[in-house]
């Protein structure tokens, strides 16, 4: 008997769910961890298989009434942890025949409006995923101007960042920023309006102050290398990104501790060996014109996967290095 959907799962859409599953053909059974639960879409289908085993994990404290159930309905078959994943290492097995990561926001967040994520939004500035030091509020209240220009313009790509910046300090002066509405208002009066552009003229700075608020890419770093340090010779690592900046982290990781590297990199030892993964194919996996009408959110979707080599662990210090301005600009405090 299927159990009933609450709210917040019937919103949820899941991206790519079929090519995820042929790609871990969980129908022969197997370990597999979902590093990004959200509503759960990814561990129910999973669990249909008989011989499939589930470790989830999710840092949102929203999504665990929903976990709750699948626990109570597969005890022996299904974990969840109320935790980041840069904390996966710490679980039991370590020979995960799959890791799977949805990364981004989920429906779950972005349409519960009181949670500050969406610029529909006219409740207080939040954006804050779970297990956070500061809010978005926090942010945008107390950075420096210079601070918030790098956030801005870093993870948001956002050509106006300087201006958004200085119009955000010069807002904060006379009154705090304390509503979304009030930050959009801010950033669309530092814009000029784009009539042939699709995208919201707050999309990047939303982004930004996201991904800074919630360390997104300090966790997609660290849990990338303590997945794979988890997988068994064979298993394989999916990740799905939406923005540029996860996917170049995933192609130099994927491209560079594989196999078949095929140049020298300045950010590799010339003796460098470390082949953490097999021959790695640089192809993307998008979502089907099919999914995209259904839900159009899986647009932006680019799926990577890589398959863990026999090569005993050690950490590949040179991902770390070579995205290491953009850990230490989250690693900023006001």
């Amino acid at each position: 008997m299927k159990l009933p959907h609450t709210s917040l799962e019937a919103k949820h859409l899941p991206v790519m769910i079929d090519e995820v599953v042929k790609i871990c053909n969980p129908k022969n059974g197997g370990n597999f961890m979902d590093c990004t639960f959200g509503a759960g879409s990814y561990s129910k289908e999973f669990l249909k298989y008989q011989a499939a085993k589930i470790v989830a994990f999710d840092r949102d404290s929203q999504v665990i009434e929903i976990a709750k159930k699948l626990q109570k309905k597969f005890e022996s078959r299904f974990t969840f942890h109320n935790k980041k994943f840069s904390d996966l290492d710490l679980v039991s097995p370590k020979n995960f025949d799959a890791v799977i990561f949805d990364l981004g926001l989920s429906s779950i967040q972005l349409d519960d409006l009181s949670r500050g994520f969406s610029f529909k939004s006219k409740d207080e500035l939040n954006m804050v995923m779970g297990q956070t030091k500061v809010s978005a509020k926090d942010v945008l209240n107390t950075y420096s101007n210079q601070d918030l220009k790098d956030i801005i313009k870093t993870f948001g790509d956002e050509e106006d960042a300087s201006k958004i910046a200085k119009n955000l300090v010069r807002y904060r002066s006379q009154r705090q920023i304390n509503t979304t509405d009030e930050f959009v208002k801010i950033i669309k009066q530092s814009k000029k309006k784009n009539y042939k552009k699709k995208i919201d003229e707050s999309t990047k700075t939303f982004q930004a102050i996201r991904i800074f608020v919630n360390q997104e890419i300090s966790e997609l770093i660290e849990g990338i290398i303590k997945a794979t340090k988890v997988l068994k010779p064979g298993g394989k690592l999916i990740v799905i990104s939406f923005h540029s900046i996860e996917d170049k982290i995933i192609k130099f990781y994927f491209k560079n501790f594989s196999k078949n590297r095929s140049r020298a990199n300045k950010y590799l030892p010339e003796n460098s060996n470390l082949s953490l993964f097999e021959n790695y194919k640089n192809s993307i996996i998008k979502a089907s014109s099919k999914e995209i009408k259904k839900n159009p959110r899986s647009r932006s979707a680019k799926l990577r996967v890589a398959v863990r080599s026999a090569e005993v662990f050690r950490d590949p210090i040179e991902l770390r290095k070579k995205f290491k301005y953009l850990t230490d600009l989250e690693k900023r405090i006001a």
